[in-house]
């Protein structure tokens, strides 16, 4: 599946990766490929994907990794996932 995180300086990721784990505002909650489409809110905490998206340059050192996922904490945004596409809106 493709993912995108846009913050209001840049688009900072984009590419393919196998998951993606955000923090709605019941929970945290991951998506995978062929997820149902669907909006959610999103608190603070931290966005987790694995696989191998191009991350901007410039903003490499907003992320680190842990057991082969890339995080990237977030003070709160939205998430929409459609047709294997997940958009992450990250303040």
């Amino acid at each position: 599946m493709y993912l995108e995180i846009v913050t209001p300086e840049a688009s900072i990721v984009a590419g393919e990766v196998t998951s993606v784990s955000v923090p709605g505002v019941d929970g945290s909650f991951q998506m995978l490929n062929n997820h149902a489409a669907i909006v959610s809110l999103l608190v603070e905490g931290e966005v987790k994907f694995t696989g191998n998206p191009t991350i901007a340059e410039g903003f490499e050192g907003k992320f680190t990794q842990k057991d082969g996922a890339w995080i990237l904490p977030i003070n709160g945004g939205t998430v929409e996932m459609n047709n294997n596409k997940v958009i992450v809106l990250a303040d």
